[in-house]
């Protein structure tokens, strides 16, 4: 498992290194979750450029923005993160006077983002797998927490708080919000019981470019999209699949907000209203192969794409779904203390 104490410093000194830059934005997001093609048009029009730092887990992003020292303009958030750090004031409230272009996003997504926040892409979580190494598509979550023999070492899953907890919690039919500690508990044996075939517990799209481990990992616990991302990285157009379990799955959203104490306030939400325009939200869901929550850039995507169910979900998993809500302190430090242990079982 990562040391993370030395993560967010590591961020921390690439975030610095660009704060002299006034015509830089920084942004904290996930690898490979913007379409380079919209940040050099944006560049080209304004003259300002954008410096991705990237992170690989939701724990990292939260320790980076709350680092005082940390020179954030821009970070992509879950709806917790947009709800949290607004409320703590370190996101600026957004509506359509500084960003217009959320007026093509309806009130439900907006209240979503906390009106701290553009909705940026939402999904599923589900499960990845190589379709080389397995011929028959998981079909429950079963499938990950108690694998088949031949899968021993060959599973990522994901050390976050609150995504590590979904497979499990799921399949004991239970809340993924749960604050109840003996639910916990029991995830935990089950967690417990599944780590001698882990390989990783680093997210996917980063385990798998590793050259020690990459090659070995066929399922993995990951995000509706990150197929695609798998099968650029790994040089295997197609191989890579993605599946919604029959219990259902976490429903989740990312919001694109402001930093409150951006140096360079004005043109990161003049970057937040060119992102969430219609044309770079359609260009973005369409590079990216994922769906965006903008009506009028909806209408913009090729029907393929609005009748793929890997990326609209049925109506029948969205009933199965849930949505992530605020966890209370005692039970994030609980899934935390419980996450750090899980490398001694492998």
């Amino acid at each position: 498992m990562r040391g993370r104490a030395a993560i967010p410093a590591f961020l921390t000194t690439l975030l610095m290194a660009t704060a002299g830059q006034a015509e830089t934005l920084n942004l904290l997001i996930w690898e490979s979750y913007i379409d380079q093609a919209i940040l050099d048009r944006w560049t080209a029009i304004t003259g300002v450029g954008i410096h991705q730092v990237y992170y690989d887990s939701g724990d990292t992003r939260d320790e980076v923005l709350a680092d005082p020292n940390s020179i954030v303009d821009l970070v992509v958030t879950g709806e917790n993160g947009a709800a949290i750090f607004g409320r703590k004031g370190v996101l600026e409230a957004v509506d359509e006077n500084n960003v217009a272009s959320l007026r093509d996003y309806d009130e439900s997504w907006r209240k979503r983002c906390s009106n701290h926040g553009l909705p940026y892409l939402w999904g599923t979580m589900g499960i990845l797998y190589r379709s080389d190494k397995l011929p028959d598509a998981p079909t429950s979550w079963r499938d990950l927490m108690q694998p088949a023999p031949a899968l021993t070492k060959h599973i990522a899953m994901y050390d976050d708080h609150n995504e590590a907890f979904v497979a499990p919690l799921m399949l004991l039919g239970e809340s993924i919000n749960t604050n109840e500690q003996e639910t916990l508990k029991t995830a935990f044996n089950m967690m417990k019981q599944q780590a001698p075939a882990v390989l990783t517990y680093e997210y996917v799209i980063s385990s798998i470019q590793n050259q020690a481990i990459g090659k070995n990992i066929y399922l993995a616990l990951g995000y509706s999209g990150d197929q695609h991302v798998l099968n650029e990285k790994a040089g295997t157009p197609g191989t890579w699949r993605y599946v919604v379990p029959k219990e259902g799955t976490l429903s989740w959203l990312d919001c694109m907000s402001v930093v409150a104490k951006s140096p360079n306030k004005a043109r990161a939400l003049a970057f937040l209203d060119y992102i969430g325009s219609p044309g770079s939200a359609a260009a973005n869901a369409i590079a990216l192969n994922m769906p965006t929550a903008s009506k009028a850039a909806f209408t913009q995507l090729p029907d393929a794409m609005r009748a793929d169910e890997t990326i609209y979900p049925s109506p029948d998993i969205l009933a199965k779904s849930q949505y992530q809500q605020e966890l209370s302190t005692t039970s994030v430090l609980l899934r935390r203390r419980i996450i750090s242990t899980l490398a001694n079982f492998q």
